[in-house]
């Protein structure tokens, strides 16, 4: 398998090169795997390499079937992931069109409305025709896959319960003037900011299945190697991308097995009580935390290759699942998971 640079319109720094930030890599690998963990959400100082990194996962992101020419990337074998048109056009046994895509990535600027978010209905031509015009929004184009916002906490809060809301039920739903239009809207929602700039709030924080922190690599030859390497990828993007694909091509595969195998991994019982001890003994309100923790546990194990997971997993990511959901008050600070941490090593030993 040969991944095709040359017809990039801007060569991406490959994911397999990026140093560091293991945590944050992580958390998206885990998304791609099984998007129900709820999307991720990422902080950190600038030039820390969010941005890089969010990018770079679209080369790795697999193939998916959809309907051809349907602006809602409708699954065809599967009806909640159907737009109304073609979940009628298969139940009259109409001749639809198959066809292959990788997942995108759609990036959700910050002055965008409500309208280019969630869609529009033409008013003039259901009230003129009696026909429901809808044009579809960035929603639409994300259904299936990812939705990027960057700088997430300078959103404004109504935008971010809209995106949160359709993120959660799997539904966008417009309404104008009596008139409603529905379509799935199913994706994986990747935040990131600068705490410096502000947090989310909590209610608002606790939406999003991951909360990875990244801080600025502090040991010198670490340093130095991220420099050399971005200075290779500047001064030649082809022959830099060139070396990695290899090792892309072999993350990609891994991902699309894990994929394939997520449904056969087991967790047992007693893991299972564990990780709802753990929410409890934290006050995680909800029962957010314990789904987020036990999906991405075996999301990982399938991740690693294995049909079961292992108490290392859930130590792996409980931090992530769980740090985020443990603050109250606006103006504290989301632990850094050593609180999460020192409960789960409690419990498990």
């Amino acid at each position: 398998m040969i991944i095709e640079v040359q017809k990039q319109d801007r060569p991406v720094f490959p994911f397999t090169a990026i140093v560091g930030q293991e945590e944050m890599k992580l958390a998206l690998l885990l998304n791609v795997i099984d998007p129900k963990i709820g999307g991720v959400m990422i902080m950190g100082d600038r030039g820390t390499g969010k941005s890089t990194t969010i990018r770079a996962l679209v080369e790795l992101l697999p193939e998916i079937q959809v309907v051809a020419n349907d602006p809602f990337n409708s699954d065809p074998s599967d009806p909640d992931l159907m737009s109304e048109e073609i979940r009628d056009k298969i139940k009259n046994c109409e001749k639809i069109e198959i066809t292959y895509q990788k997942i995108e990535m759609i990036d959700l600027p910050l002055g965008a409305t409500e309208d280019r978010v969630c869609g529009t209905i033409d008013i003039e031509k259901a009230l003129r025709d009696g026909t429901k015009s809808f044009e579809p929004g960035l929603l639409a184009k994300a259904h299936r896959g990812i939705l990027y916002v960057d700088e997430v906490n300078l959103l404004d809060d109504h935008l971010v319960d809209v995106l949160l809301d359709a993120a959660a039920s799997g539904w966008n739903t417009v309404e104008r003037e009596g008139i409603s239009i529905s379509h799935p809207a199913r994706f994986i929602l990747i935040g990131s900011g600068n705490p410096e700039e502000g947090e989310l709030r909590p209610q608002l924080l606790d939406r999003f299945g991951m909360h990875a922190q990244i801080g600025t690599v502090k040991e010198p030859e670490l340093r130095v190697q991220i420099v050399e390497q971005r200075t290779d990828f500047d001064s030649s993007p082809m022959n830099f991308i060139s070396n990695y694909n290899n090792s892309q091509v072999q993350l990609m595969e891994k991902i699309e097995q894990a994929r394939q195998n997520l449904s056969k991994v087991t967790i047992d019982y007693d893991f299972r009580i564990k990780i709802s001890q753990i929410c409890s003994e934290l006050n995680v309100d909800g029962l957010r935390g314990d789904l987020v923790t036990n999906r991405a546990a075996k999301a990982l194990a399938c991740f690693e290759n294995r049909s079961y997971v292992v108490r290392e997993d859930i130590g792996r990511i409980i931090s992530l699942c769980l740090r985020h959901r443990l603050r109250t008050d606006p103006l504290e600070s989301i632990d850094s998971g050593s609180k999460v941490y020192e409960v789960f090593e409690h419990i498990f030993n």
